[in-house]
């Protein structure tokens, strides 16, 4: 059989047609090669009990413990049969149930001393875990049954736990991987011989042995290292190889013209930049004197200013010819784009019109909800190079949207904009625009060098002068509902030193909605005994009770993404001139949103909220003169892991050390994100937050080799693993992503 196809060869001829179903429909496995690349999850020692006291609730969880106690109830007046058997481990004991007929083998199985594998769904009864009929392997049978061999198999081994699934337990697929191992042997090693040599690492068929049948622990160690490098080099060669190409690309230079729009722009500026603004310009206006394309990553804290940096970007291209076009996630957003940009640039956003400058640009706004004739004017005004700069939702990527010279593409917010629509705008010009993303979000370095390695990346770290610090407190409503009332009052107190505030609320909470959520009122018991049932605050009902209760007298209104555009401006436009004292809003006011007056910040059921957007809200407040204040409100239990982040947030004001904290919290899944979905299916054993130095160094060695051969012509192997990591979709999401 030739290297690669033993890899390639299906599961179900070598597993049987049931069991290879189980394993593509709920694990994704379809080949020998997935399957030799599930790893295991951890490992069990012989003798050695799992801590039966850290069971998460909810999960499908494999235990190795000893049978305590097992005993029949009988139930129904004596018509119904149940067994229920205790396990304990030293650290804690787990309940056993299993019902009706099902009671006769393990009654006669698992017997006080005993010890076996159990596997099942965590659950709570009576306040106590349980796992309902689980799924057992005997450990220390001795008839000649399965578990003699199961015994014989592991007796004095390390115990690899899988990633499994209902319908298949750990063993089941340790089973089965045993029927594939010999295949190991006819794994395409992707590292150059020299690298392997050179960084001392173990051949990739004997990591692929150690790491699902270790006989020592330094075996995964050695297996854990190699196949980790392996992630980290492949994902790294094919983001380097995309780089490379992008420097292949033709793009026009944009070089901004002395004394024209970017230096008149310049001199009416009421501040001096920050360093930071200005070396991070330095790099973007770099890049765009070049002939090839720039491909940046702009990442700032909350208020660095990253806006600014963008539009003098933006107004060089325009100086050199070209037009400029930014790219916002919502209508809300890009009006308050629109609004900000043409208030910074004053006269120069009026060209051609009468009282502008001569050196101006027009700048529009096109948004989908935009009547008939605003929008064809707009769409003139593009086509001919009247409007230097065009800011807009996703519909400046229809069809109908033609540019006369688009030059730069900025798009704002990354996280929230669909790869596809970046890669349709990049069409729009003669030559592929240079594209500079924003995010507000700040990213480890790890992760950026992962998720957008494509990307180069600035950082803007530094906070403009005049940025008031934020003051950040977790308010227990639950325990201490005093306090709730005291964060009215304190809102009220800003309000009557002339300042404003948001309540941000996690619902809407309209009929449309409610029609939906029926089924919450037959939950309403549960929801009194548990917080986490009841369904999330919700702006209009907030809103009502706060006009009517704490807030009464002051002027509140209500922002959402259902409101009609029109409705959504008018209301911030209110807010922004200082006539609406409290804003009740959902998160689109997540990004973006600027009111210099706003000091204040409740955020209800802030537990809901992720770390990112907990900060990227926060960030609304202390953009003036005067200090910020965010009160994070929540029913959360003191001790539970909800209230721990609350507190992260609370603790600090640094978005990258939140950004690490979110990261360790939830792993990479989300973090990485559906856009990169192609990648993440190829980190199995990588961590992207643990794992800082080998992506480094392999990003190091992979940038060395792609720049030496960008075809990969005299590595073969590596370019047999990238083929298979980057199928055809995968190819495109790196390429659009």
């Amino acid at each position: 059989m030739d290297r690669v196809s033993s890899f390639d060869e299906p599961l179900k001829k070598l597993l049987g047609g049931a069991t290879a179903k189980v394993m593509a429909e709920h694990l994704d496995l379809h080949t020998v090669g997935d399957l030799l690349h599930h790893y295991p999850r951890r490992y069990e020692e012989r003798g050695k009990l799992t801590a039966l006291a850290d069971l998460p609730l909810d999960e499908h969880v494999t235990v190795v413990a000893q049978v305590a106690d097992a005993r029949i109830l009988m139930f129904n007046n004596g018509r119904g049969k149940r067994l229920e058997v205790t396990l304990t481990d030293g650290s804690g004991r787990l309940q056993l149930v299993f019902f009706g007929h099902g009671v006769h083998k393990p009654h006669k199985e698992l017997l006080p001393g005993r010890q076996a594998m159990f596997a099942g769904k965590v659950s709570v009864f009576n306040r106590k875990m349980q796992l309902a009929h689980p799924t057992y392997q005997l450990l220390d049978a001795s008839d000649a049954d399965e578990a003699t061999e199961a015994v014989d198999a592991f007796a004095g081994r390390l115990l690899p736990i899988y990633p499994a699934c209902k319908q298949l337990d750990s063993w089941r697929i340790a089973k089965a991987v045993d029927a594939v191992l010999p295949s190991a042997q006819d794994a395409v090693d992707p590292l150059p011989a020299a690298l392997r040599e050179g960084r001392g690492f173990t051949p990739l068929p004997e990591a692929l042995l150690k790491v699902h049948r270790p006989q020592t622990k330094a075996d995964i160690e050695d297996a854990k290292a190699r196949l980790k490098w392996d992630e980290a080099f492949v994902l790294q060669v094919a983001l380097a190889r995309r780089r490379y190409a992008d420097t292949q690309l033709p793009a026009a230079a944009r070089r901004p013209v002395a004394d024209g729009l970017l230096d008149a722009f310049d001199a009416k500026l009421p501040f001096t930049l920050t360093e930071g603004q200005e070396k991070v310009s330095k790099e973007i206006f770099d890049d765009l004197a070049t002939e090839h394309p720039m491909h940046r990553l702009l990442q700032g804290e909350v208020g660095s200013g990253k806006t600014m940096v963008a539009l003098r970007a933006m107004l060089a291209v325009v100086d050199a010819g070209g037009q400029a076009a930014m790219l916002a996630p919502t209508e809300v957003l890009a009006q308050q784009h629109h609004r900000s940009i043409t208030e910074m640039m004053g006269e120069l956003a009026e060209g051609g019109m009468l009282g502008g400058s001569d050196l101006g640009t027009k700048v529009v706004l096109l948004t989908g909800s935009m009547g008939t004739a605003a929008r064809r004017h707009a769409l003139l005004d593009l086509v001919t190079g009247e409007a230097g700069i065009v800011i807009g939702t996703h519909a400046l990527i229809e069809d109908k949207v033609q540019f006369h010279d688009l030059g730069l593409v900025v798009v704002d917010e990354q996280h929230r904009f669909g790869v596809e629509q970046r890669d349709a705008l990049r069409s729009k010009g003669k030559q592929p625009p240079h594209l500079l993303v924003m995010t507000a979000t700040p990213i480890p370095r790890t992760v950026a060098m992962t998720v957008f390695g494509d990307l180069e990346t600035s950082v803007l770290d530094q906070l403009p002068a005049g940025r008031s610090p934020i003051a950040s407190h977790v308010v227990p409503a639950k325990d201490k509902p005093h306090f709730l009332a005291r964060a009215w009052e304190r809102v009220r107190e800003e309000v009557e030193n002339g300042h404003q505030a948001y309540v941000v609320c996690p619902r809407i909470g309209d009929d449309a909605e409610e029609a939906e959520g029926k089924k919450g009122k037959a939950k309403k018991k549960t929801a009194e005994e548990d917080p986490e049932k009841r369904p999330p605050l919700a702006v209009l009902e907030i809103a009502d009770e706060l006009r009517k209760g704490a807030l009464a007298g002051l002027s509140v209104e209500v922002l959402h993404g259902r409101m009609h555009p029109d409705e959504k401006d008018d209301v911030m436009r209110r807010f922004a001139a200082g006539d609406v004292d409290v804003l009740v809003a959902t998160t689109v006011i997540e990004v973006g949103v600027n009111v210099p007056n706003a000091t204040a910040m409740v955020i209800m059921d802030a537990d809901r909220f992720g770390v990112s957007q907990l900060h990227q809200l926060r960030g609304r407040v202390g953009r003036g003169s005067a200090p910020g204040l965010c009160l994070l409100v929540s029913e959360a239990h003191e001790a539970s892991p909800a209230r721990a982040r609350l507190s992260a947030v609370a603790a600090t004001l640094d978005g990258f050390e939140l950004s690490r904290i979110d990261l360790e919290q939830r792993r990479e899944g989300d973090v990485l994100g559906q856009a990169q979905s192609g990648v993440r299916s190829s980190l199995r054993m990588l961590t992207v937050i643990d794992d800082e130095e080998v992506i480094a160094a392999a990003r190091e060695e992979a940038v060395a080799i792609v720049a030496a051969d960008p075809e990969l012509e005299h590595l073969p192997e590596l370019r047999t693993v990238l083929a298979a990591l980057l199928d055809k979709d995968r190819e495109e999401y790196l390429d659009k992503g």
